[in-house]
């Protein structure tokens, strides 16, 4: 592998990171509306450019007029805590965990909220038996692994007479995945994730599930006000039409609100996920031929078309242990990024050592296409 040439053509955006992700295709900063900066975002035209926001989120994820939007504080982590506080412990809760964003969940509910959950685990690269869910229970899960490129295929699984809340940490599968609104009662994604917004803001869905337990049910501890989305027994309604908890960046917003009129003007959700796919796909042909490199996510049917995870194949490291790998990630990621082919395409620290690629609706195919063949030079050069 030591005589793989130096490509001749680079990607010409190389931003491949996982989150914040790459900005959408004729991005500038001097593209976006400026109006709202420097006014509080609790006047009309900050309100009414948040609520703008809202509904181009619900028009663009075919989110039904029953769910509630919200813009809240701490990103899609924010707005997971915000839920798992507010409505975990009126029955028991199963956890269910194949990457460290799901074993984060775990640690919250299990270890400080100390709540009486079943956890379900997978290793990287597998999903457990979603059908085997106690639906009795609430079930918090993530819809797509950003760490190991395992998606949850689709909500078959979730049955209409659940007696539990489903809570799905939705951040790179909304705008690349269908999501089947009636079968999840909470999603929650970040702006940084496959629209490539800004970070430190999240979305907290409700469905009227979700609703009516926030309603009848208060939990055995404190909530932090950051937290609180209700008052007297009833839901806050405000925070679901602009009303934020705390100050938002309207930068931030209006970065959002930039991606998400991008989104609409080249067809919304079916041309995203269109663009998602085709560059999953282009990068496969690429894994599919290379003889140095795998997919982590062992089925095909629940890889990921947005974080797609890759190992390196067994007989191309024999002898090397864990340590040895994750020297050979860092050799190549360092050799991309030196020659500007390629950024922060190593793979998440907890996960098993390998390389990973964003494949969201913002990348270009014709980058991911690009991509492979630096990928083969940086290899041949760090094993050389």
């Amino acid at each position: 592998m030591t005589d793989v040439a130096r490509p001749g053509t680079k990607p010409a955006r190389p931003h491949f990171s996982s989150g914040p992700c790459a900005k959408p295709p004729g991005w500038a900063a001097d593209h976006l509306a400026t109006g709202s900066l420097g006014r509080s975002h609790r006047s009309k035209l900050g309100k009414s450019r948040l609520v703008h926001a809202i509904e181009l989120t619900r028009e663009i994820l075919g989110v039904p007029a029953t769910h509630r939007i919200g813009i809240v504080p701490g990103s899609d982590t924010g707005a997971v805590e915000m839920a798992l506080w507010s409505l975990l412990g009126a029955r028991k809760a199963t956890m269910v965990a194949w990457e460290s964003f799901g074993e984060g969940w775990v640690t919250d509910v299990v270890k400080q909220l100390k709540i009486d959950a079943d956890v379900v685990k997978a290793p990287y690269g597998e999903l457990p038996d979603l059908h085997a869910l106690d639906q009795s229970t609430d079930i918090v899960f993530t819809w797509n692994g950003t760490t190991s490129g395992v998606r949850v295929p689709n909500g078959d699984w979730i049955r209409d007479d659940r007696e539990g809340l489903t809570i799905a940490d939705a951040t790179s599968a909304c705008f690349a995945m269908d999501l089947p609104w009636d079968k999840l009662d909470v999603v929650t994604f970040s702006w940084q994730k496959v629209l490539g917004g800004e970070g430190a803001h999240g979305i907290l869905i409700l469905g009227p599930r979700a609703v009516e337990r926030l309603e009848s049910y208060t939990p055995a501890w404190p909530l932090p006000k950051i937290f609180r989305m209700t008052k007297g027994g009833k839901l806050i309604e405000g925070i679901f039409k602009g009303e934020t908890i705390n100050t938002p960046s309207m930068l931030a917003v209006e970065d959002y609100i930039w991606s998400l009129e991008w989104a609409k003007s080249i067809g919304g959700l079916t041309a995203l996920i269109k663009r998602a796919d085709a560059n999953a796909a282009a990068l496969d042909a690429w894994v599919q031929k290379t003889p140095w490199i795998d997919h982590l996510a062992v089925d095909a049917a629940s890889r990921s078309n947005t974080s797609v995870c890759l190992k390196f194949a067994d007989d191309a490291v024999t002898g090397l242990d864990d340590e040895g790998k994750l020297a050979l990630v860092k050799k190549i990621a360092s050799l991309l990024e030196n020659e500007d082919a390629a950024y922060d395409i190593a793979g998440y620290r907890d996960a098993p050592p390998g390389l990973r690629v964003w494949c969201g609706a913002t990348v270009e195919t014709a980058d991911i296409e690009a991509l492979g063949p630096w990928l083969d030079w940086a290899w041949s050069q760090a094993r050389g």
